[in-house]
Parts: structure tokens; C-alpha cells; sequence
């Protein structure tokens, strides 16, 4: 399914509120282990806007850093010859 930025940005925050609630935190109390406003907690959860130091700050506080270190995996070999490249530069 293709979303538009906007559906993104939002579908974003509402899976950190539901990360947040999960953990049994309220916004204040993300936003302090975050390091980040209560102000731009709420705007992240609420219409997803953040900057990506908010974002990576989010994820750190909310325990997903491994997810968000996957977001951009490397691309796929195109040939054989790229994929034993990548193998023995210790890539995959």
C-alpha cells in the first residue's frame, strides 16, 4: 500500500503513542526519558511531525533503536558479481 508523507508522519505517531501506552508511560514521561519538550512529544503522536533527532530520540526512549536502524537496509545485489563484491567487503 503507498501512503503519502502525511499518512506516514501520522501512522508514525500513533504507533509511538501505542508504544508509549504499552510501556505504561504518559507523554511527560516519554518526553523527559527522551530528552525532548512535552510539547514536541505531543506533536509527534499526535501529527507525527519531528525532527529526525526527535525521531532517533523516540526510538531510543521507546526501546526501538534496532528497528529504526533497519529502516534503509543496503540494496540488493544486482549481479553476481556485486554480491560476491559485497561479501568480501563484509557488507551482508
Amino acid at each position: 500500500m503507498l501512503y503519502t508523507p502525511v499518512e506516514l508522519a501520522i501512522a508514525m505517531g500513533h504507533r509511538i503513542r501505542a508504544r508509549r501506552k504499552a510501556m505504561g508511560w504518559t507523554q511527560a514521561d516519554s518526553a523527559s526519558r527522551a530528552g525532548v519538550s512535552y510539547r514536541t512529544w505531543r506533536r509527534m503522536e499526535a501529527e507525527g511531525k519531528a525532527s529526525i533527532d526527535d525521531l532517533v530520540r523516540a526510538a531510543l526512549a521507546l526501546r526501538c533503536e534496532d528497528a529504526l536502524a533497519a529502516l534503509f537496509p543496503p540494496p540488493a545485489a544486482t549481479s553476481m558479481d556485486a554480491l560476491l563484491r559485497d561479501q568480501r567487503a563484509g557488507r551482508r
